[in-house]
């Protein structure tokens, strides 16, 4: 069983909770610096990512979680957790934590109204189809080398992966599927299992 840390500050962090509870694993809400310690991996929610920005510096936590990642910790960004993985935000004042060789746009899709759900495979994961839940998602307009495109939409890119990290422009979260976090957990293990 592994403790996976959920930043819940903001956002969805519950229902990612539900999840990882769902697949026998120990989700565990992190809102402090020592909340980090001990954990296997950290998710990083949607929600607001201006208030989720703010909230990193006024709960002490950018520093931390920035220091965790780059020594290895798998990491799962969904929505606006994707905004704070990136290296750069376009026409933004977002402070993102700057780990994956990353440019994103936020509201790529528009406003709450332009909300949709779709499905898809992404043949990293298997060949079923999952749901994906789009919500004022942002989309990445720019990758380096090093960054491995998971999922295009219109020629849009909205999954992308980069060494311990992963970062979606959806919500799995808030569908029956579990396949996102299942192969989060997967990550999780072979990192683990190499170190």
């Amino acid at each position: 069983m592994f403790k996976i840390g959920i930043l819940a500050l903001q956002g969805a962090f519950a229902e990612h909770g539900k999840m990882i509870a769902s697949l026998g694993h120990l989700p565990a809400e992190v809102r402090l610096p020592s909340d980090l310690n001990d954990i296997d991996g950290l998710i990083l929610p949607g929600g607001e990512s201006t208030s989720m920005s703010k909230l990193l510096d006024a709960f002490e936590l950018r520093a931390p979680i920035k220091r965790a990642l780059e020594s290895g910790l798998p990491c799962l960004g969904t929505c606006a957790g994707m905004i704070l993985l990136s290296k750069e935000v376009e026409d933004s004042s977002i402070l993102p934590l700057g780990i994956m060789d990353i440019t994103v746009r936020r509201n790529a899709y528009g406003r709450q109204l332009s909300s949709f759900v779709t499905e898809g495979v992404i043949l990293a994961f298997g060949s079923a189809k999952i749901p994906m839940v789009f919500i004022r998602a942002p989309i990445v307009t720019d990758i380096s080398e090093s960054v491995e495109p998971l999922y295009l939409i219109s020629n849009q890119l909205v999954a992308v992966r980069q060494k311990n990290i992963m970062a979606l422009s959806f919500h799995p979260e808030l569908t029956d599927s579990p396949t996102i976090h299942s192969a989060f957990i997967h990550m999780i293990a072979a990192y683990k299992a190499k170190n």
